[in-house]
């Protein structure tokens, strides 16, 4: 909610990014995305992230409310001081409601493994992840650049578009589930993944071209959202499933980095195009930003079902080299990072995995 609120009550595209940037700094995204990963099986982690999408959404519609009311009483600045107390509520719920992992790390000598950003950016699955919400976020931003005021145009005053975003974000929440629990039980989250981002496409081409209208705006944020919401909660399931063992805080970082800077080019490249061509140029230019995150998200291959294990150690005689060897020859063994100074290793393997497997002197995780 907090840079929401700055981005719906504000006058200009400099206040929009400045809200839009604030809507959750990239380490706070990417910690929690990390924390809700290690929290959730991977079963699970699909609804988990649904979870945080629509909360996501959920706020968004809040903000768009109550943005509007507060910059309209207090100004700016009041929108300011509401980011400050809500930033306090979260530190208070970050300490006192949020559980921790049951697997942590206190050494002082815990460090990065160097060469994992590297390995992340140079990753061509998670790089059309990253690529992706990428897109997902400059397109959301951009578009609000110009519909606040496209609203205004067809009659809706700006205290009365939440009577507008409420039920539409409700709405494409409820339509969204269904799809979402469809593509997981069935094994088809790579059609449906494409297939929601070619249905963002014809929303950004239907807004371009039909005759506007209040309806017609609405039908075309219904789609979008519908849209938005299944691929913000997919896009994190599916990092997560992804990344490397032991990269998942460094995929996170990476992706909710490209997150952030999506919604500043977005706004940025908003307000140029509106500026020169026209809000209708706005859409047109969303649409294309999507046609090109669909050719790069083609290739994609859905994530096989996999299981993270922890390994620790005593013995001097495992290093690196001899440990990777002998694990990486286990049957349903895919890939592992070692931190050999603080004798710990991350594996992922398949669920069939049999740790019983594992050599003498590894401490078999539970």
């Amino acid at each position: 909610v907090l840079g929401g609120l700055l981005a719906a009550g504000a006058d200009n595209i400099f206040e929009v990014i400045i809200g839009r940037m604030l809507q959750g700094a990239g380490a706070i995204a990417s910690t929690l995305t990390a924390l809700l990963a290690d929290l959730t099986r991977e079963q699970h982690r699909s609804k988990a992230m649904a979870a945080i999408g629509g909360s996501i959404g959920l706020a968004f519609t809040v903000a768009m409310i109550l943005g509007p009311m507060l910059a309209t009483q207090f100004g700016i600045s009041g929108l300011f001081v509401a980011t400050a107390l809500l930033g306090a509520a979260g530190v208070l719920i970050a300490i006192f409601v949020v559980p921790s992992v049951r697997v942590q790390i206190n050494e002082p000598s815990s460090r990065p493994l160097s060469g994992m950003l590297g390995d992340c950016l140079r990753d061509p699955a998670l790089m059309r992840l990253n690529i992706g919400v990428f897109a997902l976020h400059a397109m959301l931003m951009a578009i609000f650049v110009v519909i606040p005021s496209q609203l205004e145009t067809y009659g809706l005053a700006r205290t009365g578009h939440w009577h507008l975003y409420l039920p539409v974000m409700l709405l494409s929440f409820i339509l969204m589930l269904p799809l979402m629990i469809y593509s997981e039980r069935n094994g088809r989250q790579r059609e449906m993944f494409l297939l929601v981002i070619g249905v963002a496409v014809m929303a950004m081409l239907g807004a371009a071209v039909l005759p506007g209208s209040v309806l017609m705006l609405g039908g075309v944020l219904l789609v979008f959202f519908f849209g938005f919401n299944y691929l913000e909660a997919t896009l994190p399931s599916l990092l997560t499933r992804t990344v490397y063992a032991g990269g998942k805080g460094t995929a996170t970082g990476v992706y909710s980095s490209f997150q952030f800077l999506g919604a500043f080019f977005g706004g940025t490249l908003g307000g140029w195009v509106s500026g020169r061509w026209g809000a209708m140029a706005v859409f047109m230019a969303a649409a294309v930003l999507c046609v090109v995150w669909l050719v790069i998200a083609w290739p994609m291959e859905p994530p096989i079902k996999t299981e993270s294990l922890t390994l620790r150690w005593q013995l001097a005689q495992w290093d690196t080299a001899r440990l990777q060897k002998e694990v990486l020859s286990l049957p349903g063994a895919l890939d592992m990072t070692v931190f050999e100074d603080q004798q710990l290793a991350y594996l992922r393997v398949v669920p069939e995995f049999n740790k019983d497997m594992l050599p003498v002197g590894i401490e078999r995780p539970s």
